[in-house]
């Protein structure tokens, strides 16, 4: 009896506000990720025209495969989550995962790391090519592979009395994603321009 009870009646989850709390998490989590996606792929033809040095051709080239591969791993992350790890281990190792190809990108925009001569120029420009594109594959194996388990894994949080709440948490849901998404692509230009700016008054003030 003890067992049919515990199956009718699963564990009561934590709410605030007459929400599941994890769902908080899941929101601030998601608009996160599209903020330094979208801020990412905002100065990405330039990091390519003006660190790599590539003409405009391969810039964009690279650039729309970067984004063409960000739309298809969401099958692979749905295969993954489907067949053997389940939509949250999905979301945990490949937000790992994204997060690692963020880091990989910021580090192939360092000069210093090849610059032996400290003229400002990188000496190994294939190093910092190939960090580039692992980082980049990490990042749209990341980005995409938890796509299509994200708001699903939102959706089971609620009961299945909760429909106002599921519907509400949908609507804030897409919200973030937009909200991220603009505010990124709007802010990110702002701060390489200022950062740019810095620099070159730095470098003047040491002169």
């Amino acid at each position: 009896a003890a067992i049919m009870s515990a199956r009718v009646n699963p564990a009561v989850s934590v709410e605030c506000c007459g929400y599941p709390v994890s769902i908080f998490f899941i929101v601030v989590n998601e608009f996160c990720e599209r903020f330094s996606y979208y801020g990412m792929r905002a100065v990405l033809v330039l990091y390519f025209k003006y660190f790599l040095l590539w003409d405009e051709d391969l810039a964009t080239s690279i650039y729309h495969a970067f984004v063409a591969l960000c739309y298809l791993t969401p099958i692979l992350g749905a295969i993954v989550a489907d067949s053997w790890l389940g939509k949250f281990r999905t979301i945990i190792y490949l937000s790992i995962v994204y997060a690692i190809g963020q880091i990989v990108m910021a580090v192939s925009a360092i000069h210093d790391i090849t610059d032996t001569d400290r003229n400002g120029t990188p000496d190994n420009m294939t190093f910092h090519v190939a960090l580039s594109m692992l980082g980049l594959v990490l990042i749209a194996l990341g980005t995409g592979g938890i796509k299509p388990c994200v708001s699903a894994f939102g959706g089971d949080q609620f009961e299945e009395h909760q429909t106002t709440q599921r519907s509400t948490f949908f609507s804030v849901f897409y919200l973030c994603i937009n909200a991220g998404s603009l505010l990124s692509t709007i802010i990110t230009p702002i701060l390489r321009c200022m950062v740019d700016f810095f620099i070159l008054m730095s470098c003047g003030t040491a002169r």
